[in-house]
């Protein structure tokens, strides 16, 4: 690996001047003399500087302050930060101190006048990214993600905290280049600069994830529900302007500051001045900092940065003592790796040999694209020893491209090894690699290891991707993706790298692949449980990849006709609406609908939002439908609108031309539960509450001679509850067979089994699935509408009659306050930070996913069980029945007419048969032509 890269490193000067004074002590020049200066902060600086030179290796140094005055931002918002203490006396007299200093310790020092800190670290960091220099950014403000790219990472010493494009999202929800967008709708409180009123960090990133931006979302706002919605529609006007007071600027004219920029030469990180630092420490009473200079000579700088003097109270970690792991390895040094490039068959036949002799094999491919349906072969990698790899470059295309083996006679060379079930093989994403040779003809056996799911199992809250494992297992970097191939409209494609940095990037994938495995795989052989659960994990890896190859057939010609039908009735609401309302108005405009509600039509005003503003959110659309008809009009326009745009108008564009059917693609390692998530399409959302809605699914349909078959579990959350929290009335309602929602009807008000009312069902029901998920009295009063006390009486009644579910509740809030995780019943651990250490609805949220996450990661567990053993017994039956797809606890089939019974009676009874749990385990089936009539 090259180490010839060059590295900027750019210090929030600002962020560290405020740490280091509340850090410190009251430390003064003459010690016991309040009237001397403050020198708490001039301390803490210079140790955090020394620590953090001494830390990361930097050919380029410059530490970034605000400077005095107002910025462009106090004129574009006058209340910009209004709320902010003025600094502190013993702060501000220490400021110049501090820039003195740091410059003697070797750093340039900036502090522009109209921008921010932040404006010149972006400008900076910029100029160094476009240069391929790799920029560290030092500081704890979260607002510096937003510049995270490539070549760009902010670190966080005091919190051991690294910001990367993995760490970004992991942290935030969103990836770095949706940062500002995420920041303009939550809002800065700190700066003062407001947000969208009720939208925290889960509804920012659920957005943003859903529109892909927020420009999106503005274009989209009437489709928002509820009082969120409302508000954004409120705050359309103010997010532009919020947007840019949050934005870092990237092109601040640094040239009357720095000569010589966009060259960094002028930057370079210098020597330490040793007799000024001398003279300076003695100034302001830094004794122990001056006996580390006695004697100085060729070495004093290195004692300098590796002594300070701790004759003060630690109170954030970092400031003085370096942070211990112990459990990281020591990375690599280039100089120990061996990397072939294979270019002849004599040097191919010998990695052949080496692979049929080895083990284990991590092996990589490197495609032509990342849709694993079509992705083609551009180049191979193996690694069998740690530090050592091969890549086989086999389709690169560029200008004085080196000769390279033909592909088909190296996969064919390959295939028996490839195919060979006693082969043992590793990779990071085996689905994907699985597909890619599947598009070659080849069905490769033998993938014993994942290790992006070992990553999953073991730290379900972390990364997954190989370039955070490789840094957080093996404190190892590597070559990113865009260094290679560029970015945006400049990418190239794979084929057309430079073999030889081909080469290099494809074997530290397999290398690096290989050394993560040593790490995880022993932690995983330690625990029963967890290895029940990787395991579990690589067989659903094998079965969801038979899934997504099968596809699921649709039939566009019905999509096409669904989508002129709505688009029909979406232009005969807006003319009825026009017609009810007296003119045309803007659909989506909370003002018009306000005037034409409230002033022209004279509907009462249900609520206001928090501006004063009449509101006309979906929940005042739905109350007020009930007795005005425009209302019902808007509500089934935005219904109908949303339906088309993201399901009938998209959906059939999604199907591969080659096969006609649509592969989703199954994401394992997302959801913290286990379940599963699916995107290109998200099958998940597909929406059926409506009648236009359910339509969708008719779409979904099967080939001449087979039909669809939908088998789901059933009451599968309520049985998983009856089976952890062991109450003896829930458990005997299921093995009695008992319609569970009737018997707790019996329960909860006093009544005959046969004398329950459906609306008691109804009540019953509700109360029986909003306990699982944690709702409160106010909730299931408002769920039901009833009165609060009502509802909490209900509550009270259900747990007197389940007093071991109540227990159960109790006591897992109680395990998951102490242990930061709770458990499914086959052991997968799901983990809960926050839950011992947030406050307020945070807490309360953690404590509701605590009692939760046990049975919807059970749930996850049992339909990974079934889709296995059913895929298991469909192989071993030699049956033409295809598993098509796995939505949420249903598995959907492709079943020829002829297998039909089978299916019926099978399928059902596997799936009640992959566990033994307290009750019965329940399967039912239907069969239609299509996805809809099988339900």
């Amino acid at each position: 690996m090259s180490t010839d890269k060059k590295t900027l490193l750019l210090v929030d000067g600002s962020s560290y001047l405020y740490r280091a004074f509340h850090a410190m002590p009251d430390l003064r020049a003459n010690p016991g003399d309040p009237a001397s200066p403050a020198t708490g902060a001039i301390r803490g600086m210079v140790n955090m500087m020394q620590k953090l030179r001494k830390d990361v290796r930097a050919d380029y140094a410059v530490c970034v302050f605000d400077a005095k005055g107002p910025t462009f931002r106090d004129a574009l918002y006058p209340e910009y930060k209004a709320q902010r203490s003025p600094m502190p006396d013993d702060l501000r007299s220490q400021i110049e101190p501090i820039h003195e200093v740091v410059q003697l310790l070797g750093w340039k020092v900036l502090a522009v006048p109209g921008v921010e800190a932040d404006d010149v670290i972006g400008t900076l960091a910029c100029m160094g990214s476009a240069q391929g220099i790799e920029v560290i950014i030092s500081s704890g403000d979260k607002d510096l993600s937003q510049l995270v790219d490539e070549h760009i990472t902010v670190i966080d010493t005091m919190n051991d905290r690294r910001r990367d494009l993995a760490g970004v999202e992991a942290e935030f929800g969103v990836p770095p280049r949706l940062m500002v967008d995420y920041q303009a709708l939550v809002g800065d409180a700190v700066d003062n600069v407001p947000g969208v009123p009720k939208v925290g960090p889960k509804t920012a990133v659920k957005w943003l994830l859903e529109y892909g931006s927020l420009d999106a979302l503005v274009a989209h706002a009437g489709e928002i529900k509820g009082v969120v919605g409302e508000n954004l529609r409120n705050t359309l006007d103010w997010l532009p302007r919020g947007r840019e007071l949050l934005t870092i600027k990237k092109d601040c004219d640094l040239a009357p500051y720095v000569d010589g920029l966009p060259a960094m030469d002028s930057i370079a990180m210098g020597e330490q001045q040793l007799e000024a630092l001398a003279a300076f420490y003695e100034k302001y009473g830094f004794k122990g900092l001056v006996r580390s200079l006695e004697g100085a000579g060729a070495g004093a700088a290195a004692k300098v940065a590796a002594a300070p003097e701790r004759e003060a109270k630690k109170s954030e970690p970092g400031l003085f003592d370096e942070p211990e792991d112990s459990t990281a390895p020591a990375a690599r040094p280039a100089s120990t790796v061996v990397y072939d490039t294979v270019f002849t068959w004599d040097v191919f036949e010998r990695w052949l040999a080496r692979l049929e002799g080895a083990d284990l094999v991590a092996l990589d491919t490197e495609t032509t694209s990342l849709d694993e349906m079509q992705a083609e072969i551009v180049g191979i990698s193996f690694s069998v020893t740690p530090g050592e790899a091969a890549y086989i470059p086999l389709t690169h295309d560029y200008p004085d491209a080196p000769a390279q083996l033909p592909r088909d006679e190296v996969l064919a060379k390959l295939r028996p090894w490839l195919e060979n079930p006693a082969k043992h093989k590793l990779g990071q994403h085996i689905k994907y690699d699985r597909h890619v040779f599947a598009n070659h003809g080849i069905e490769v056996q033998g993938y014993s290891h994942d290790t992006m799911l070992q990553s999953y199992v073991l730290e379900v809250n972390k990364p997954h991707g190989l370039a955070s494992l490789a840094d957080r297992h093996l404190g190892r970097s590597g070559i990113n993706y865009e260094d290679l191939c560029g970015k945006g409209v400049h990418q190239i494609k794979f084929n057309q790298v430079d073999i030889a940095k081909a080469a290099e990037y494809s074997c530290e994938d397999s290398d690096q692949t290989l050394d993560v495995h040593r790490v995880l795989w022993p932690q995983l052989q330690a625990n029963d449980k967890l290895r029940f659960i990787y395991e579990l994990e690589i067989q659903s890896s094998e079965t969801l990849y038979r899934i997504e190859r099968n596809g699921v057939l649709i039939d566009a010609p019905m999509l096409a006709k669904q989508s002129g039908e709505l688009g029909t009735r979406i232009l005969q609401l807006e003319a009825e609406a026009y017609e009810i309302a007296g003119q045309p108005f803007n659909l989506g405009s909370p003002k018009q609908l306000g005037e034409i509600f409230f002033d022209k039509l004279g509907m009462p005003v249900v609520k206001k939002t928090p501006s004063g503003a009449r509101s006309t959110d979906e929940e005042v659309l739905e109350k007020l439908a009930e007795d005005y008809p425009l209302p019902a009009k808007l509500l089934e326009h935005r219904s109908l609108s949303k339906l088309k745009s993201t399901y009938t108008d998209k959906l059939a564009q999604l199907a591969l031309p080659r096969t006609g059917r649509v592969h989703t693609h199954y994401a394992q390692a997302v959801a913290v539960t286990g379940r599963l998530s699916s995107n290109d399409p998200n099958l998940q959302n597909i929406p059926v509450r409506t009648a236009e809605g359910r339509r969708v699914r008719e779409a979904f349909v099967a080939p001449a001679g087979s039909v669809i078959a939908s088998a789901d579990y059933s009451q599968i959350e309520l049985r998983i509850m009856a089976h952890i929290s062991g109450d003896e009335a829930l458990l005997r309602a299921f093995t009695d067979g008992l319609d569970v929602h009737r018997a707790t009807a019996a329960e909860v008000f006093g009544v005959d089994l046969t004398q329950v009312s459906s609306e008691q069902r109804r009540y019953a029901k509700v109360i029986n699935f909003g306990l699982i998920y944690g709702m409160s009295s106010f909730g299931l009063a408002k769920n039901l509408g009833i009165e609060t006390k009502a509802a909490a009486a209900y509550i009270d009644r259900y747990f007197q009659r389940y007093p071991g579910v109540k227990t159960y509740m109790e006591e897992t809030v109680l395990f998951a306050q102490q242990h930061r995780y709770v458990e499914t019943v086959f052991g997968r651990r799901l983990q809960l930070p926050e839950i011992a250490g947030g406050n307020g609805p945070r807490k309360k949220a953690a404590e509701r996913q605590a009692i939760n996450a046990p049975m919807q990661g059970t749930a996850a567990d049992l339909i990974k069980l079934s889709m296995n053993k059913v895929q298991q017994v469909l192989d071993a039956e030699k049956r033409a029945t295809k598993m098509i797809m796995q939505v949420h606890d249903e598995l959907v089939f492709e079943v020829p007419e002829a297998e039909v019974e089978w299916v019926r009676t099978e399928i059902p009874r596997l799936m009640a048969g992959v566990a033994e749990l307290k009750v019965p385990l329940l399967a039912e089936i239907g069969v239609g032509e299509n996805w809809e009539k099988a339900h």
